[in-house]
């Protein structure tokens, strides 16, 4: 396959419709190096917006209610946070 054909299509077609504010978890945690500490987590990225089921909320107000004092991976710092905010779908504007 050349270049040409793969600048032809998107690989992901994006829908039409509203926008969802704030930042998916995942892509947070990504920025970040394991293992960190509560603490520089919320130094580091505790400004951020993120995406919850209750709508957009600063990722520093999230993580108050979280008691772990050390993150040792991703998998538990992602589990922790979505403890706090619960699962569900997204809402849009």
């Amino acid at each position: 396959m050349s270049d040409d054909e793969e600048d032809e299509e998107p690989a992901v077609e994006l829908g039409e419709g509203p926008d969802v504010e704030g930042a998916p978890l995942a892509r947070v945690s990504a920025r970040l190096t394991w293992g960190i500490e509560h603490s520089t987590i919320v130094d580091r990225e505790g400004e951020t917006t993120i995406r919850t089921p209750d709508g957009p909320r600063e990722l520093a107000d999230v993580l108050e209610a979280v008691d772990v004092p050390y993150f040792s991976d991703r998998r538990e710092f992602e589990s922790a946070v979505r403890d706090a905010i619960g699962t569900g779908p997204v809402p849009t504007e």
